[in-house]
């Protein structure tokens, strides 16, 4: 009597690699975070204590950063900027000279064929550390926050992003920033929207490196509840509905269902986002030596290919570079 010999498609590196469901990671898959910070020391390069091996950087550095990677193959790089100052209205978020603006026109001058994609929220530009205009009794007001947010798109775009991927969460955010672009004349320029961003306690690190954290209260009342999965899957379609191209699943290793749904549910390219704290905990057990750190990273990213990711966000990506690891 026969019986299932699952063995014969893995007794070599060879037949194990032919048979593979999973293909490996490409390049062109790969997207970088970068940390740019408002400041006037062009040499400026601090380590993100919760972050080993990320830093926030001036625009000089940046750019140094940048290229070492593009010479390696990056593809995608995301920015995130940190302003000298900070305001209730996130006015820096949205100026003609703000750092964002300023490290988007520095990289498409330097790299034109690199996809710069902008992070569009203001929690790094607000006082309070939210991502909307807030009341002082600690409400976030919704439609208040909308033309805030069209106004930094706007400039976004007209600073050169390729792609503009808002994060915000507010109700009504991707209608409001397409109608802003299409009448502004960006109407080729891509929304790749957070669709499905929990409230995680993975973001940690991240409120390290952006200076970020809420001065009050918590992002629970427009982020996602960790417990759900339907509501995921009401929020991308609103949010391809209002026009967005791409969607993001964040954070990722805990939601591979999310993405598995949105994969399944979608046409539109599904971009996994590899959160920081994801990042520091493969990064601290791997230096413990408690884990082989590189093993684990690629495990880890592949383990979202196969739950459905097009594309990925990983603070790994510079290293898989270097490494040759990506193809």
């Amino acid at each position: 009597m026969n019986f299932y010999r699952g063995r014969r498609l893995r007794q070599s590196t060879v037949m194990r690699d032919f048979c593979r469901e999973t293909p490996p990671l490409l390049r062109e898959e790969l997207i970088m975070p970068y940390f740019v910070v408002e400041t006037e020391n062009r040499s400026y390069r601090k380590e993100i204590a919760s972050m080993p091996g990320q830093y926030q950087l001036s625009l000089d550095e940046l750019e140094k950063d940048v290229a070492r990677d593009v010479e390696n193959g990056l593809v995608s790089a995301m920015l995130y900027g940190i302003p000298a100052a900070k305001d209730a209205q996130a006015t820096s978020a949205w100026s003609e000279d703000g750092i964002a603006q300023q490290a988007v026109r520095r990289l498409k001058k330097s790299f034109p064929n690199l996809l710069v994609i902008t992070d569009v929220c203001l929690c790094e530009y607000m006082s309070h550390g939210h991502c909307g205009i807030l009341t002082e009794h600690g409400l976030i007001l919704n439609d208040e926050t909308l033309p805030i947010l069209a106004k930094t798109a706007i400039s976004l775009a007209e600073a050169g992003a390729d792609i503009l991927a808002p994060s915000d969460m507010m109700d009504g955010r991707i209608r409001t920033i397409r109608e802003a672009l299409d009448h502004a004349g960006y109407a080729s320029l891509p929304i790749m929207s957070y669709a499905a961003k929990y409230a995680s306690s993975f973001y940690g690190p991240f409120r390290d490196a952006a200076e970020s954290a809420p001065a009050c209260g918590d992002r629970k009342s427009y982020q996602m509840d960790v417990g759900n999965s339907r509501e995921a899957l009401r929020e991308i379609k609103a949010d391809i509905a209002e026009g967005a191209d791409m969607i993001i699943v964040k954070p990722a290793s805990s939601y591979g269902d999310i993405i598995a749904l949105a994969k399944s549910n979608t046409l539109v390219p599904v971009c996994a986002y590899q959160v920081s704290g994801e990042y520091s905990m493969i990064m601290a057990a791997a230096q413990k030596g408690w884990i082989n750190g590189q093993a684990v990273m690629l495990e880890s990213l592949n383990g979202l290919k196969r739950a459905g990711a097009d594309i990925l966000v990983s603070y790994f990506t510079s290293r898989i570079l270097k490494d040759g690891l990506a193809r």
